[in-house]
């Protein structure tokens, strides 16, 4: 696609480029700058997915200590980044983390350069001076919420204004994420791999290793369920990987022998293939015990039209309906969480199917990673005065003209449905 007359250099900020929700958001975003005109830089300490940011087209630039929190680090990567600002004439800054926000803000003041912020996390106020770290977040010439659980919050206790607030929630890549898209071999290989008995029904809860996921929570469900209803066949896969010098996932293992679950439950770790992970899976759950900022993984396990079950907090009150898109239960309920997975387990194929479908027709409305970008765009088009949206969405519809192998699988992309 032709360049911008003048085209906008956006940089984006991030302490690491591995794996996670906020590094690949920094991807889809630096693809969606490059897609729309403009110039893509991302300034991090490094990771894994570096090559594959360079592979779109985007410029990384190393900042060693990137994501400390140490303020004599902070200064000085604050001057690093004012000067990296300078050279390569950047137009917008987006930070997505707190420590590196930090560094953005006193870097863009220097330079009169637009601030753009994303609260991602939880965040939690639970000590002195925690606020005062976390407003960082808040401070931005234009704060970006993922979703409206995040929006209410920065609203009420940031105190940040309409004018500056942008609900823009995660988005799921329906092409990746279809079942159309991932083959029975793919399905067959990971069962193989992580030696499931087969023609069994699979529980999935993808998610790190950690107490808040609600690991703990699912397990004495778990054991409630094989109490109460003997015959029913199930295993449960818990896919995600544990912190590193955890003791926790070596506790869950504990609890699973001490519950007399050790048959029926199975820890993969790291999942390369999720999208076959969830079509391996007849149902999604997502169990956490603190509010989700917004939880990809629910509408990426949506987008595969598999049923999910969610404990009934945070943002997942906004990425399903109960009944309709999925089930929720309250936090911590055991009973409730038992008869929410048994209802699953013994509900006929048509209903699954149909409650399936109507949450992927729900994620293709809502929750795309195309809505997603589109909406961040004009967020940056609002500052600068460009027009990388409308550059985008030309570009988009060019792209579906060409792409007849995706007829069937890519939604038809509609602006004026983003959440602003």
């Amino acid at each position: 696609m032709t360049n911008l007359p003048s085209s906008p250099v956006i940089l984006q900020i991030l302490p690491a480029l591995n794996q996670g929700g906020v590094e690949r958001g920094t991807l889809e975003m630096a693809d969606a700058i490059l897609q729309a005109g403009g110039k893509a830089v991302v300034v991090s300490a490094g990771g894994r997915l570096v090559p594959s940011l360079e592979r779109l087209g985007a410029t990384h630039i190393m900042l060693p200590g990137c994501g400390r929190k140490n303020p004599l680090v902070i200064l000085q990567n604050a001057r690093k980044l004012a000067q990296i600002i300078k050279d390569h004439r950047v137009s917008l800054v987006h930070a997505r983390s707190r420590a590196p926000a930090w560094v953005a803000k006193w870097a863009c003041r220097r330079t009169r350069t637009p601030f753009v912020t994303t609260w991602h996390g939880v965040h939690a106020n639970n000590f002195l001076g925690k606020k005062a770290y976390n407003a960082v977040l808040a401070a931005g010439d234009r704060v970006i919420a993922i979703s409206r659980h995040i929006g209410k919050r920065l609203s009420e206790e940031y105190h940040v204004g309409a004018d500056r607030l942008r609900v823009i929630p995660r988005g799921a890549d329906i092409l990746q994420f279809s079942p159309d898209a991932v083959s029975g071999q793919r399905v067959h290989k990971l069962s193989e791999s992580w030696g499931l008995p087969p023609d069994t029904p699979v529980i999935l809860l993808p998610g790190r290793l950690t107490e808040w996921k609600g690991q703990r929570f699912l397990l004495d469900a778990l054991a409630r369920l094989k109490t109460q209803a003997p015959t029913l066949r199930w295993c449960c896969v818990f896919v995600g990987s544990c912190p590193p010098k955890s003791q926790y996932g070596q506790e869950l293992v504990a609890q699973a022998q001490k519950q007399g679950l050790t048959e029926h439950v199975y820890f993969a770790g790291h999942c390369q293939d999720m999208p076959a992970a969830l079509a391996l899976s007849t149902v999604v759950v997502i169990p956490s015990l603190k509010p989700e900022p917004f939880g990809r993984v629910v509408v990426e396990a949506q987008a595969m039209c598999r049923p999910v079950i969610v404990t009934s907090h945070g943002a997942a009150l906004e990425t399903v309906q109960h009944g309709m898109t999925g089930l929720s239960v309250p936090p911590a309920d055991t009973e409730a969480l038992t008869e929410a997975l048994a209802a699953v387990l013994q509900a006929p194929p048509e209903g699954l199917q149909a409650m399936g479908h109507a949450a992927r027709d729900a994620v293709l409305q809502n929750y795309t990673t195309q809505a997603m970008q589109y909406a961040t765009l004009t967020v940056y088009d609002d500052l600068l005065g460009t027009a990388l949206a409308p550059h985008f969405a030309d570009a988009l519809a060019a792209n579906q003209w060409a792409a007849d192998d995706h007829k069937n699988t890519q939604a038809p992309f509609h602006p004026q449905a983003v959440a602003g």
